[in-house]
C-alpha cells in the first residue's frame, strides 16, 4: 500500500498572467456556486469521450475508475510539446502531474531565451550552489550532468523541459485543473546515486561526462521516443552502471508511480460534492513509462527510496583536504598581509565555522 507523502506531491498554481488562462467570460450576477457549476459543465463539454491521442500516450486505470493519460516525452523535442498540448486539450484533466521537483520548478516560468542562456552558462556560483545543496560529491556530479545538458542545448539550440512548460500553460486553461510536481527531490536522487557507486565507477562516470562531445541531431532526440531504441540504450547503461540505473531510473519510476496514483483519485463535483472518477495527465520522460506501467498495480513503499546514507569517511577526507588547502592559502595571505589582519580574518564567523567543521565524522560499521 502507498505511504502518504503529500508534502512531496507539490502543487503549483496556474499562470499569474490572466491572458494565458483563456477561460471564457462568465455572465454578470452569478453567485460563486453558479459560476463554479457553469465552469464544471463547460469543461465536461470540452472533454472528449473517445479522444484520438498521440502514440506516445498510455492509458492506466485506477481502482476507483479514475483515468491516467501518461504522456511519454523526449526532453528536447518540439513534437513532445505538441503531444502534451493535444492530450490536455482533449481530455480536460482534473490534475496534471509532471516529472519535476521543487528544486527544478523555476524552469516553468522562464522564457526560452533565459533557459538557453542559463543552460549554457555553468559558472562558479552554480558550482557553489550545487555543492551547498547536495554535498561535495553529489554537487560535483550534478555540475557534470548540467554540462551534458548544456552540450545538448548547444547542439540543438533548444532549452530542456519544453513539454513541462507546455503542460503548465495548458493546465492553466482548464477549469479546476491542479498542477502537481511528481518527481523525487533531486538532492535525494543525487546523494543516493553517488552513494551507490564505487570510487572507480565515480571516476569512470565523471571522466565520460567531462569529455562528452559527440554531435547530437534533432532526429536523434526524436528517435528517443521509440521504445525499442530507448530500451536498447537503457540496456547499455544498465550493463555499465547498474547501480546508477537503479537510483536514477528505477527508484524514480517507483516515486513517480506513487505521486501519479496519489493524483488519480476521485474528485468532488461543485454542485453536490458527489465523488466522480478523476482524469489525470502525467508528463514524464519516455524512459520512465515502462517502469510506471510495471509498478502501477503493485504495493509501493517510498520510505526506503527517500533515505540518504550519512557521508562516508572518504567524503570527509576529500572535503578536509580541500578545506585544508583553502585554509593554507588563507593563512599564507594573512602572513603576507601582517599579523593584525590575520587575527581579524581568523576571528570572522565564516572562518571559525570552517575550522569547526574540520573534524572527522563518527565511525560507521562499514569503516570498522
Amino acid at each position: 500500500m502507498d505511504q502518504d507523502n503529500n508534502s512531496e506531491d507539490e502543487s503549483v498554481g496556474p499562470s499569474e498572467d490572466p491572458s494565458e488562462d483563456e477561460l471564457p467570460s462568465l455572465p454578470p450576477g452569478l453567485s460563486d456556486g453558479e459560476a463554479m457549476e457553469l465552469l464544471w459543465q463547460l469543461r465536461s463539454q470540452r472533454r472528449q469521450a473517445s479522444p484520438e491521442l498521440p502514440e506516445t500516450v498510455s492509458i492506466l486505470t485506477a481502482p476507483d475508475g479514475s483515468l491516467l493519460y501518461l504522456v511519454g516525452t523526449a526532453h528536447f523535442s518540439d513534437s513532445s510539446k505538441q503531444d502534451v498540448a493535444m492530450t490536455i486539450r482533449a481530455v480536460q484533466p482534473d490534475v496534471v502531474v509532471v516529472e519535476l521537483c521543487q528544486y527544478r520548478v523555476s524552469m516553468l516560468k522562464m522564457d526560452e531565451a533565459t533557459l538557453l542562456r542559463e543552460a549554457k552558462d555553468i559558472n562558479l556560483d552554480k558550482v557553489q550552489q550545487a555543492i551547498k545543496q547536495n554535498g561535495l560529491m553529489s554537487g560535483l556530479m550534478q555540475i557534470l550532468l548540467l554540462k551534458v545538458s548544456a552540450h545538448i542545448t548547444e547542439q540543438l539550440g533548444m532549452a530542456p523541459g519544453g513539454e513541462f512548460r507546455e503542460a503548465f500553460k495548458e493546465a492553466g486553461q482548464v477549469p479546476f485543473c491542479k498542477f502537481h510536481l511528481g518527481d523525487r527531490p533531486i538532492p535525494v536522487t543525487f546523494k543516493r546515486a553517488i552513494a551507490a557507486l564505487s570510487l572507480w565507477q565515480k571516476a569512470r562516470l565523471a571522466w565520460g561526462l567531462c569529455f562528452l562531445s559527440d554531435p547530437i541531431s534533432k532526429e536523434d532526440v526524436e528517435k528517443c521516443k521509440q521504445k525499442d531504441l530507448l530500451e536498447q540504450t537503457m540496456s547499455e547503461m544498465i550493463g555499465e552502471f547498474p547501480a546508477l540505473h537503479q537510483t536514477i531510473v528505477a527508484e524514480r519510476d517507483i516515486y513517480l508511480t506513487h505521486t501519479l496514483r496519489q493524483a488519480t483519485r476521485c474528485v468532488e463535483t461543485p454542485s453536490n460534492a458527489q465523488k466522480v472518477p478523476a482524469v489525470v495527465v502525467g508528463v514524464v520522460g519516455m524512459g520512465h513509462v515502462p517502469g510506471i506501467e510495471r509498478n502501477w498495480e503493485k504495493q509501493l513503499n517510498i520510505t526506503e527510496i527517500m533515505s540518504v546514507a550519512p557521508p562516508s569517511r572518504f567524503g570527509w577526507v576529500l572535503r578536509t583536504v580541500i578545506k585544508g588547502v583553502a585554509m593554507g592559502m588563507l593563512g599564507y595571505a594573512c602572513y603576507r598581509a601582517g599579523g593584525s589582519l590575520g587575527r581579524t580574518v581568523l576571528s570572522l564567523p565564516a572562518v571559525e565555522s570552517l575550522l569547526e567543521n574540520i573534524r572527522p565524522p563518527p565511525l560507521s560499521p562499514h569503516d570498522l
